[in-house]
């Protein structure tokens, strides 16, 4: 989608072609809502809640970036009114990204991103990559919009998003100016103010160098904590902008590659309460020395190798730890991927499912200063990265029924049913991934459920010897194992 014009026509613009996205994507986020949420009375308590902390959001969030939202909230379905009219709706979607990162347990959120230049890229030149693990269900996931936008003040820019969406969580724009966000682990907030997506496009819209960034970010106010990584064509380098409600620091490797998960790195956080619990409790840490791990192994990063550590599926030492590890790079949840050369203003973005389809090569120099004819397609597909052979692999089968079957199994387990399943499914389930603790943990959930406490404890100590994710996992199953000990 081209876009171009003031803030209100480009939102305008922006709905008038996007209507049915709009409508389809606050369908299936609200229909998420619900399925996390299942109580009426919960989702209204929500919905009053959502409406006092986001009061003054408006505050800060920009003249400009507000009639742009109002634009876009000229299409948006007034089937929802009942959360809330069109335009605060839609303005208070921009802070959902915000409140996942908040609530940590929900596992919404474990973005991985890397970049090198110089001796570890291939050309010399800066290589940028990036998942974006913004789990919201594969229905939210399923339609993405490629954006080029030619403002009437500030830089022209492409980004990735959705229906409703005009923050960024992944662009560039015609200086060879990148940003990607990582989330890290804050603190309850109290307030809304201005969303990280919102800053980033800020960021992406008026600053060509990383040090423009940076100004940019300190004049800014976000209620969660977040990591910027900003790539420079000028510069050739990138660094990584932390910034928490009540600071901003900054971060610039001592060599010419840098890796982001979900925990702060530098001086100014480094020995923060949060950062030293994020480290300890989550799987941010293992992500990132996995990336560094296969960084080693690529010395002359590319397009195709930068790809190739985008989608691994492996842990350490390219241990099995089962598909979905939120430890792996690759957690089969990503609703995008990104790969930047910044110098040659080109992007390759993955299409679904997660980063396992082709990733299609877009050249912003193309796109603003030639004459594309955007009535077909304008990615450069001699420059594609082919999909993943893992889609025609037995492993990608049994990984698909093992989410169906999952699913269905835990919501049986959770309303407390027993004794529906045999022997000969629960052998089967557990080989659908079988490097994976959780199968085992709702299997031992089972057999704890259905009055067999030794089998429930044989499963349940099967799980904790598997590699898993975070402490408040480890904590789950360690409980349910000491459960069924004192039956």
């Amino acid at each position: 989608m081209y876009l171009e014009g003031s803030p209100f026509e480009v939102g305008l613009i922006n709905g008038i072609l996007t209507r049915e996205l709009i409508q389809y994507q606050e369908e299936v986020f609200v229909a998420r809502l619900r399925e996390m949420v299942p109580s009426p009375r919960y989702i209204n308590a929500l919905k009053y809640f959502i409406a006092w902390f986001n009061r003054d959001m408006d505050e800060y969030v920009p003249k400009d970036n507000q009639e742009e939202i109002y634009g876009v909230s000229m299409a948006a379905s007034p089937e929802f009114e009942f959360i809330a009219p069109n335009y605060q709706r839609i303005l208070n979607y921009h802070a959902a990204h915000d409140i996942g990162h908040a609530m940590q347990n929900l596992n919404l959120v474990g973005c991985t991103a890397f970049a090198a230049w110089n001796g570890d890229s291939e050309d010399s030149t800066l290589i940028i990559g990036r998942n974006f693990d913004f789990y919201m269900g594969e229905d939210f996931a399923r339609n993405k919009i490629v954006v080029f936008l030619n403002p009437d003040k500030g830089y022209r820019l492409m980004m990735l998003t959705w229906g409703g969406m005009t923050g960024v969580v992944s662009g560039m724009n015609e200086k060879g100016l990148t940003i990607t966000l990582n989330s890290a682990k804050s603190s309850i907030p109290w307030k809304a103010k201005t969303p990280v997506s919102i800053l980033a496009r800020i960021i992406l819209q008026y600053a060509a160098t990383t040090d423009e960034a940076i100004k940019i970010a300190r004049e800014n106010q976000t209620f969660v904590s977040e990591s910027f990584l900003i790539g420079s064509a000028r510069e050739n380098k990138a660094v990584l902008i932390e910034k928490s409600p009540e600071k901003t620091g900054v971060f610039a490797p001592s060599g010419s590659r840098l890796i982001v998960t979900n925990h702060f790195q530098g001086e100014t956080f480094s020995r923060d309460k949060l950062t030293t619990e994020s480290m300890a409790e989550s799987a941010s840490p293992y992500r990132f020395q996995r990336v560094e791990e296969l960084l080693n192994q690529n010395p002359a990063l590319n397009p195709v190798s930068a790809a190739g550590i985008l989608r691994d599926r492996k842990g350490l030492k390219n241990a099995d730890i089962g598909l979905g590890n939120e430890k792996a790079i690759n957690q089969l949840i990503a609703h995008h991927s990104v790969i930047f050369k910044p110098a040659e203003l080109k992007v390759w973005i993955s299409t679904e499912p997660y980063q396992e389809g082709a990733y299609l090569c877009y050249d912003l120099n193309a796109v603003f200063n030639g004459k594309l004819d955007f009535r077909n397609e304008i990615d450069i597909r001699e420059l594609t990265i082919p999909a993943d052979t893992f889609l025609l692999s037995g492993e990608w089968t049994r990984y698909r029924e093992y989410l169906k079957t999952t699913t269905w199994l835990k919501n049986r387990l959770d309303r407390k049913h027993s004794g529906f399943l045999t022997e000969a499914f629960i052998n089967h389930y557990l080989n659908l991934n079988p490097g994976y603790y959780y199968p085992y943990f709702l299997a031992g959930r089972y057999y704890s459920l259905s009055g067999l406490p030794a089998k429930a404890a044989e499963l349940f100590k099967t799980s904790l010897a598997k590699e898993i994710p975070r402490k408040v996992d480890r904590e789950e199953v360690e409980a349910a194992l000491k459960d069924v000990k004192e039956k």
